[in-house]
């Protein structure tokens, strides 16, 4: 699947709701989530995810913007959409948008993080060299034998995917840093850099109780 290098959040709060529950969905986790009234698009979106192809820009708007018909009543947040200003655009004719946090990552750490899995074929087991290594460099712990990196982990394909994703962003952050809405956070590690969105997200939410919010999920 494919790998999103960076995160993407747009938190919606409904004034004067006082509700204090953040929905979150994230269109490549649920992307065949659907109830009735939305069972045609998420069976389309379906199909190109059994043939391993990315959804289509249309179907992706049409199925996180149905999504999010079902959570007026909520505080709500966005994980990996939009990914173009057209997705952008069709968002904010259906949504109001109170902020969009953007995780400024440098992509020499997220090329490591992601070139470090390797995987033992026979087994499927997966290793990642920067949080579950081998106990032998390239070799299974079980079996002894040579462990392999998938075409998609490899440094020259994670560094095209990069620079995709980079050339295919930057027009959404310039559009939403354009109408003030975007706060960006600079680091390499979650647990340094979360109590910094969680400080800011209070001054959006002030009802969400630390129980709720205060683990990144």
């Amino acid at each position: 699947p494919e790998v999103t290098p960076g995160l993407w959040e747009q938190v919606n709060t409904p004034r004067g709701s006082g509700k204090s529950l953040v929905e979150s969905f994230s269109p490549g986790k649920e992307g065949t989530s659907c109830d009735n009234d939305r069972r045609e698009v998420g069976i389309l979106a379906k199909s190109y995810i059994d043939q391993g192809r990315l959804i289509p820009d249309d179907i992706m708007t049409r199925l996180v913007l149905s999504e999010l018909k079902g959570l007026e009543r909520y505080n709500w947040l966005l994980d990996g959409f939009p990914r173009t200003v057209a997705q952008a655009e069709a968002l904010d004719k259906q949504c109001q948008i109170d902020t969009v946090i953007d995780l400024d990552v440098p992509f020499e750490t997220i090329k490591y993080r992601l070139t470090a899995r390797w995987i033992h074929p026979a087994s499927g087991r997966v290793y990642n060299l920067e949080f579950s290594p081998p106990k032998v460099l390239g070799i299974d712990d079980i079996t002894g034998e040579p462990l392999v990196q998938r075409d998609d982990d490899k440094p020259e394909t994670v560094t095209k995917r990069l620079q995709a994703y980079d050339a295919q962003t930057k027009p959404v952050l310039e559009y939403y840093r354009k109408k003030g809405l975007l706060k960006s956070f600079s680091g390499t590690e979650t647990n340094k850099i979360w109590p910094h969105i969680y400080a800011f997200l209070q001054t959006k939410l002030p009802d969400v109780s630390q129980k709720d919010a205060a683990t990144p999920r």
